[in-house]
């Protein structure tokens, strides 16, 4: 197994600082926020950052007995394309102001696929699964439209835990997304930590060294599962003794050598047109109801204006007309 064929990536993050203002964390993640209509988490006030259709970060204030607590989410389509320098940023902005994180996902993959979702599922059902979990689920998904199947997720533990390990297909998820690289990515193992476990875990990607970082990530999921040359009815002790199976020392030698990878948020322009739709469109006839369609023109004009090169890059090819109808509720 090569090196290069191991990645990891931060897929989640969320924290809550006691003492801050919307305006520092605006300046502290980036992007073009609006505040929502309604609250989350319990906060009266909620920001929303939307990028692509899997990018969505959410700020929560207002608390009356904790005016200036702020809460924050960012969603993999968000953090997932940050470089370590910010992702360390982010991480000592928050600890330094007395936050903590409250869930952190680490995503490993196996990009060459050198272990597959049946293999895995295989020694689960030969009880070689040695794990301080309680709970096993395996979920398969298929497409109605398509009347395909989309994967199988293989789920070690429960969402109310501070630990949960998802394995599952990331290749075959991104070719039915119509990712352009899905064919860069294999298996992906993605562990998701919650209050204590999230904290403890983030200052050791923000405090360690690479090298250390990965084997300190490895280890925390060797200690979550093992795959041994076991059986479901040997003892723990007997468990705990019993070598690893190959293909799972192999994997978790070639996951401490893994590179920091950055996923490049890929959009059409279809995905705009479809998300405007969706979730724009009715207030937009409401302006137009109000303001006139010469207001809108000049907002058009105003954002033209403050393209980037990601507002570019929609721009060409252009893709193939579609139709959106849009349905009264």
């Amino acid at each position: 197994m090569s090196e290069q064929g191991f990645t990891q990536t931060i897929d989640w993050l969320a924290f809550t600082v006691p003492d801050a203002s919307i305006e520092d964390v605006f300046q502290l993640i980036g992007g073009e926020w609006f505040e929502s209509e309604t609250g989350f988490r319990g906060y009266p006030v909620c920001w929303m950052l939307v990028q692509g259709q899997q990018g969505v970060g959410k700020i929560a204030t207002g608390a009356p007995r904790r005016v200036r607590e702020v809460h924050v989410d960012l969603s993999a389509g968000i953090v997932s394309n940050w470089e370590e320098e910010k992702v360390k940023a982010v991480l000592q902005w928050v600890f330094s102001h007395g936050g903590h994180v409250t869930r952190l996902d680490i995503a490993l993959d196996d990009r060459e696929a050198c272990v597959s979702i049946a293999q895995v599922k295989q020694a689960v059902d030969a009880g070689q699964a040695v794990t301080r979990s309680e709970k096993f689920q395996a979920v398969s998904a298929s497409s109605l439209r398509r009347g395909e199947s989309t994967g199988e997720t293989l789920y070690f533990g429960s969402r109310e835990s501070q630990t949960m390990l998802r394995i599952y297909d990331k290749r075959l998820e991104r070719q039915q997304k119509g990712c352009e690289d899905w064919d860069t990515y294999g298996v992906r193992w993605e562990l998701e930590f919650k209050k204590e476990r999230a904290q403890a875990c983030a200052k050791a990607v923000l405090y360690l060294d690479q090298e250390d970082r990965r084997s300190f990530l490895v280890g925390v999921l060797r200690s979550y599962v093992d795959f041994r040359a076991t059986t479901r009815d040997a003892t723990a002790w007997e468990k705990y003794r019993a070598a690893l199976l190959p293909w799972w020392a192999a994997l978790t030698e070639g996951f401490r050598k893994c590179r920091l990878a950055v996923e490049t948020l890929q959009q059409t322009i279809e995905q705009v047109k479809q998300w405007m739709a969706c979730s724009v469109g009715p207030l937009l006839a409401v302006v137009h109801q109000v303001a006139g369609p010469s207001f809108l023109k000049e907002i058009m004009r105003a954002g033209r204006q403050r393209w980037r090169s990601k507002h570019r890059a929609l721009l060409s090819p252009l893709p193939r007309k579609q139709v959106y109808v849009l349905h009264r509720a």
